[in-house]
């Protein structure tokens, strides 16, 4: 069992709390025993497991399943889970794995995210999880975004990050274009837009371009969109946390693609 904290591996694990550390190693933490079932059930490789021998012993299957997908498995100390993780009361399991967020492309199919300078961790997570709950084919990040496998944006997916295919652009405005080359309704979102996002065709393949926080959208950005749209907002409200915006539009769409279904069948 592992009880020192200047064990080399805990060294190298704990520096995995660093935005930095975790490009220059490649890795990225899987933390709880949530997403380790989601990493399990979509077949996801593991570097290094390492979790409590209180932990083990409550989890025998899940242990052996992790186990065998990961190259070194580890007995820990609950110091040393405490001193790995990156949460303030770990549930006893912390894993590594290999960063897949270099990924450039993904198809231009069915309706997308695309999210431009999104910095906070738990709107990005929360938009991955919505986006899996809504059908959605998949999501872009700027690369001036918060990392997509921060171990924030993880949790808020509420293990969704494993099951909706994600990307980061370097050219978001070039990605927007090549998506609109390949039939894709680009629409964006801009409180001075006269259209309303209900009465966009959303059983049209759908870009849904989104905003930073503070910022919103980039006038760029904004001006080569198909289609802008607003969400109605009562007197007094300036704006919506940028998540909701997302699930109000993806959910629509999903209504009126079951409708057509529906229709049809």
């Amino acid at each position: 069992m592992l009880t020192s904290l200047q064990n080399s591996l805990v060294k190298q694990i704990r520096k995995l709390h660093s935005t930095k550390e975790r490009h220059k190693q490649q890795l990225f933490l899987l933390e709880g025993t949530h997403l380790l079932e989601e990493a399990c059930a979509v077949n996801y490789s593991l570097e290094t497991l390492c979790c409590t021998p209180d932990w083990q012993a409550a989890h025998p299957s899940l242990w052996e399943e992790a186990c065998n997908r990961c190259d070194r498995a580890e007995i820990v100390s609950r110091e040393i889970l405490d001193a790995i993780a990156t949460t303030v009361q770990p549930d006893g399991v912390v894993a590594t794995a290999k960063r897949s967020v270099s990924q450039t492309q993904l198809p231009f199919t069915g309706t997308m995210l695309a999210l431009e300078t999104v910095q906070d961790p738990g709107n990005l997570g929360t938009m991955i999880r919505t986006a899996a709950a809504a059908g959605a084919s998949g999501l872009w990040v700027s690369g001036d975004s918060v990392d997509l496998d921060s171990p924030k944006v993880l949790r808020a997916s509420a293990g969704q990050w494993f099951r909706l295919p994600t990307a980061v652009t370097e050219d978001l405005k070039a990605t927007v274009q090549q998506s609109q080359q390949a039939g894709m309704q680009v629409v964006a979102t801009l409180p001075s837009a006269t259209l309303t996002y209900w009465e966009v065709d959303w059983r049209k393949p759908s870009l849904i371009l989104l905003g930073n926080e503070g910022a919103g959208l980039s006038a760029d950005l904004a001006a080569i969109a198909d289609r802008q749209v607003k969400i109605p907002l009562s007197p007094g409200v300036e704006s919506l946390n940028v998540a909701i915006a997302a699930a109000l539009m993806l959910y629509e769409a999903r209504r009126q693609i079951s409708q057509e279904l529906g229709v049809r069948s």
